[in-house]
Formats: structure tokens, sequence, C-alpha cells
């Protein structure tokens, strides 16, 4: 009489075990997203739609729902809201495109064989460990104090430098654009660039680091293929080197949108916490946070659209 033998259970693949890492290395975020940060939404969500009215003796609160109101009162009765929201997504236009281009261009020059590369990623880098606590902190107040200085009609004399950057002549770029034959709106945004070229290496790090990593996986055979082809190295730049790091390009836009979202130097955040301290302005500040939360994501799903027809994914043959 013969027994069969047991059979024997399959290893997992590869790519499952590396999925079951990347899943065990996210769980905390996501446990911390129900549990703790899910419950504030939720109830972030239900003040944008009520009216809360503080009882005497420190009693507590009473929460009376009010629909859209809160919406309307930010869209069309406080105009300083819509002004603030406007100036902020026109900056956030001019920043992704250009902290973009000059991580990838930092990034390309740090991935050359160059002596003490090791050191000038450091030094890149610093401005992103400096711009958390309490040196961001101060940044953000500074901010707020120009922006509010300039409000009020006056001028901050720095002599060259001020807190935001070169200060390029704008009428003199124009003019340079024109003489080139060239629309305003270009003039627009590189004089918008320049002068806040200081905020833009400061937010640089993280995608600079994100481009350098990219561009270390990418085989160094197929650069040896190309150069034994004949490709120069430009070709080689826009042929090889763009398409096979473009989806850390689109990553790298993305973060930066985030970025920009959360950051203690973001005006549109300055005025809805402002909102907040005021009296009754919980409600009002919450329906503000969660318009410019959905601008956000908008803007988010356009960047992903457009740069999804460019972006080139490696696929493997099963």
């Amino acid at each position: 009489m013969s027994t069969k033998a047991p059979k024997r259970r399959r290893a997992a693949s590869l790519d499952k075990r590396k999925a079951r890492g990347g899943y065990l290395f996210v769980l905390p975020f996501i446990l911390g997203l129900i549990l703790i940060y899910f419950p504030v939404i939720i109830d972030s969500f239900r003040y944008s739609l009520s009216s809360m009215t503080f009882v005497g003796g420190g009693a507590g609160f009473n929460v009376e729902f009010v629909g859209l109101d809160n919406y309307q009162e930010a869209l069309f009765v406080d105009t300083s809201y819509v002004t603030t929201l406007i100036n902020g997504i026109k900056s956030l236009v001019i920043d992704i495109p250009a902290i973009v281009i000059f991580s990838l261009f930092i990034a390309v020059i740090l991935n050359q064989k160059v002596l003490g590369r090791a050191v000038f990623r450091t030094i890149f880098f610093i401005p992103v460990i400096c711009a958390t606590g309490i040196m961001g902190s101060i940044a953000a107040a500074t901010s707020s104090y120009n922006d509010y200085i300039a409000d009020q009609g006056q001028s901050i004399n720095t002599g060259a430098l001020d807190d935001g950057g070169f200060q390029m002549n704008a009428e003199k770029i124009t003019m340079l654009f024109e003489n080139m034959k060239i629309g305003t709106e270009l003039a627009d945004f590189v004089v918008g660039a320049v002068n806040r070229i200081s905020g833009i290496i400061e937010r640089c790090g993280v995608q600079m680091l994100i481009l350098l990593a990219a561009l270390q996986s990418i085989s160094p055979s197929i650069y040896e293929s190309c150069s034994i082809d004949g490709a120069t190295t430009w070709e080689t730049f826009w042929k090889i080197t763009l398409p096979m790091i473009s989806p850390m390009i689109l990553v790298s836009a993305v973060y930066t949108v985030i970025d920009s979202f959360t950051s203690e130097s973001n005006q549109v955040m300055a005025y809805i916490n402002k909102t907040y301290s005021e009296a009754n302005g919980n409600t009002k500040s919450a329906a503000m946070a969660w318009m410019y939360f959905g601008i956000i994501i908008l803007i988010v799903i356009v960047v992903v659209a457009v740069m999804q027809a460019y972006v080139f994914y490696q696929r493997r043959d099963n």
C-alpha cells in the first residue's frame, strides 16, 4: 500500500514577497490614518457644514447644521480668501515646474563622477533639514510679515537680497522677451521663478534625492550600447535618461504639490489659520480648508493626467 508524499508548499515569488514587505512598511501609516486622522477628517467635514456656538462657563459648544452657508460666506462674503486663494494657486503654478526642473538639473550634475560629489549632495540637502522645526517657523513668520507689509503698500528695503531671493527688474525682463517676440506670460513666469529662487532651492532637496536615485537605477550597459552606436550625450539624455526617469519625475511633481500645500509659509494656509483664531471662525475656516483641499486634489489630477502621457514604464516580459 503506497502513501502519497505530502505536497510541498510552493514558496511565494519575489514580487509577492516584495509586495508583502511594502504593505508591512506602510502598515503603521495606514493604522494611524484609520485610527487617528480619519475621525478628525470626518469631524472637520461635519464642522464645515455646521455652525458652532459656545456655551458659557466652559460647558462646551452646540453644533447646528447649516449646509453650505460657510462655503458661500467664504466665497462671496470674505473677498480676501478668494484673492489669497488665487495668489496661492498662481505661486503653485510657478513653483511646481521650477522646482522639478531645478531638481532634475542638480540631480544630473550630482550623478556625474566628480570629486567630492557626496559633499555636494549633502550641501544641497542641508536646506531641507534647516527648513524643519524652529528654522521653518522663523521663515514662515518672516514670510507672513513681508506679505503683511506688502498688503499695506509699503516696500521692504533689504539691499540686493530679500526673503524671496534675488529681485529682478520685471520691466527689463519683459522688454527682453518682447524683443525676442515671446509673450509676456513667459516673462512673468521667469520673473516669478527668479524672484523666489531662494525658496525653490530650499524645497528641492527631497526631489533631488528622488531623481538622483532614479538616475542611478539606470543600467550602465544601456549607456554603453548608446555610446557604441554613436549617440551623443544630448541624444542619450533625451532618448534614454529622461524617459527612464519619467515615472520619478511624476512622483516629484506630485510630492511638490503636496509639500506646497502643507508648507508653513503657504499663504492660503496662513489665512485659514488666521480665520480659525477669530471669533466663531472655526467652522468657516474648516470650509475654507476643504475647498482648498479640493482644489489641490484637482491640481494633482491635472498634473498626473498631463504627465501620464509622457511617462515611460518599462514592462517586463513574462
